[in-house]
């Protein structure tokens, strides 16, 4: 199966734990260079080193991706250290949950600001360079395929209650990722996205058992723990999926065995819907 991604740079946010981390090690594994992102420094350099004791390039990129000047930086680090942007893995997110009467604007927005709002930014920002090269290619006669995995949840899909906000940037990322598939096809970028289920993660662990801060709010992550069983039992594997199966989808998106797919969604869940 041809997985074989030598000579490719691909970008991977939220790469320094979980989802992204395990991401980014395949891409890595498989011969891609990858500048990797993330708002914690140290989990993102941890990503670095085990990329790189693997044999992999990386340039780590540390910051919040809801900065608007922080895609940018990304993509100038793509191009300045690989000279080449072939793969971009919108993973960057996190959850702050309560019921619609509870939410605040802020916290509403803050799920979109990360879910839709910084994904549509860094594809924007390289934007001009993927239009540039695939004209020189297609002028060239050559065929070069390129890949934006975009990750989205089956809160995005089906909807679970007490994420109104989390559920709504979910659901908008699929809505640009089926957009950007008929802009870009002309390009040969292929764009799809990947929905989560319960995959094991800070996100998934007991609520209280660890909390987040970001940008002066401290926000507790997880699960309440008389509902993880209960989550269990909806799924017909009887369990979490782990990140390591959940890279595998993406690699999967990213690689030469997609190129004839391009705005789907692939839920992987487990046979878990909500």
């Amino acid at each position: 199966m041809n997985q074989d991604l030598t000579g490719r740079t691909a970008i991977v946010t939220g790469a320094g734990r979980g989802i992204g981390r395990a991401v980014a090690l395949k891409l890595a594994a498989n011969g891609a260079s990858v500048v990797v992102n993330d708002l914690d420094r140290d989990p993102l350099l941890e990503t670095a080193a085990q990329a790189e004791s693997a044999g992999g390039r990386v340039e780590p990129v540390a910051g919040d991706i809801t900065d608007r000047a922080l895609p940018d930086r990304l993509v100038e680090a793509a191009l300045g250290s690989f000279r080449s942007i072939d793969i971009i893995v919108n993973n960057a997110g996190y959850t702050w949950d309560s019921v619609i009467q509870k939410t605040t604007d802020d916290q509403f927005q803050a799920m979109l600001d990360i879910h839709i709002g910084a994904p549509f930014r860094l594809l924007r920002a390289a934007s001009e360079w993927i239009r540039e090269a695939a004209k020189r290619e297609i002028g060239e006669g050559r065929r070069v395929a390129r890949k934006v995995v975009n990750i989205t949840s089956i809160s995005g899909v089906d909807g679970i209650a007490g994420q109104s906000g989390y559920g709504s940037g979910k659901a908008g990322i699929i809505g640009l990722t089926k957009v950007l598939a008929k802009e870009w096809g002309r390009y040969n970028v292929n764009v799809n996205a990947v929905g989560f289920g319960f995959i094991e993660t800070r996100l998934t662990q007991p609520l209280g058992a660890e909390a987040i801060d970001i940008k002066g709010h401290r926000i507790n992550v997880g699960v309440q723990p008389s509902a993880i069983e209960a989550m269990k039992q909806r799924c017909p594997l009887g369990r979490f999926g782990t990140v390591e199966e959940a890279a595998g989808p993406v690699l999967f998106f990213c690689s030469p065995l997609s190129d004839y797919i391009t705005g789907e969604v692939l839920i992987c869940s487990g046979g878990a819907r909500v």
